[in-house]
């Protein structure tokens, strides 16, 4: 025999066992529906219409179903500056010798002389947020851009365009104001302190959040591990300092507990 619709339903009010085409229960007169069902031919009700979901228009090179996020332009921005300048940097190393540089790997340095922390400060304070865009080794440009390239867009997507060039300006310029105030005269390029400031600025909301008890899908294990790379990059490269790193930290700790609370 085929299968039907149910030969009844339970009135929630008296528990009796009436007709699924009724609206009002015969015995305790409970309102079991609205209306009664509609039937087709064949004594059948109709299934309910599935409504479908009304999508927006596709915008230009946008996947079915995918939206991306809103590209971070300003960390773009930062890396591709970076990029330029020691390219830059590295094309001068034809016009400008300096054996004790080249043997140190800071040609950049010499190329950039104008850009780069590396002597007397006489008062040039662009040098604090110049040289950061100044690298003197591939690795170190590699390891300072990605992590800047990583945090940067994190936060730029979590608060707006302006956060992470906020870290970069604050935190960046601490660091290397740090290394002025202690060790003028120390040769400090590259982005360590301004990497070091988002990771920080940015993994701070997520780190009070744990401690209050809130879940998340933040990996901090990895965060550690490109901040303990960060910080150990001084001990490989010549032209990352310490004490950028230190200051450029300890600056994005602040600026990311007042990100935390705003929205």
């Amino acid at each position: 025999m085929a299968s039907g619709p149910d030969l009844f339903v339970v009135c929630k009010s008296c528990g009796s066992e009436v007709s699924p085409y009724i609206t009002e229960c015969p015995y305790c007169g409970t309102r079991l529906r609205k209306r009664a069902p509609k039937l087709e031919r064949g004594g059948t009700p109709k299934p309910p219409k599935r409504s479908r979901p009304r999508l927006a228009p596709l915008r230009r090179g946008e996947m079915p179903g995918i939206r991306p996020d809103r590209r971070p332009y300003v960390t773009i921005l930062i890396v591709l500056a970076s990029v330029v300048v020691t390219l830059v940097g590295w094309i001068g190393l034809n016009l400008i010798a300096d054996e004790t540089l080249n043997g140190l790997g800071l040609s950049t340095v010499a190329a950039w002389g104008e850009l780069a922390l590396g002597g007397p400060f006489d008062g040039e304070w662009w040098k604090l947020w110049t040289t950061q865009l100044v690298y003197g080794s591939t690795g170190y440009e590699v390891a300072a851009l990605s992590a800047i390239a990583l945090f940067g867009t994190l936060l730029e997507r979590r608060h707006g365009w302006w956060a992470p060039l906020m870290v970069f300006v604050i935190g960046g310029g601490a660091g290397m104001a740090l290394v002025v105030g202690l060790d003028e005269g120390r040769i400090a390029v590259g982005g360590n302190a301004a990497a070091l400031a988002m990771l920080a600025a940015w993994s701070m909301r997520d780190i009070l959040g744990r401690r209050a008890g809130r879940e998340d899908d933040a990996d901090l294990l990895g965060v550690l591990a490109i901040a303990a790379l960060l910080v150990l990059l001084p001990l490989v490269t010549d032209g990352a300092s310490s004490l950028a790193g230190l200051g450029g930290g300890l600056a994005g700790i602040v600026l990311g507990l007042g990100l935390a609370r705003a929205r």
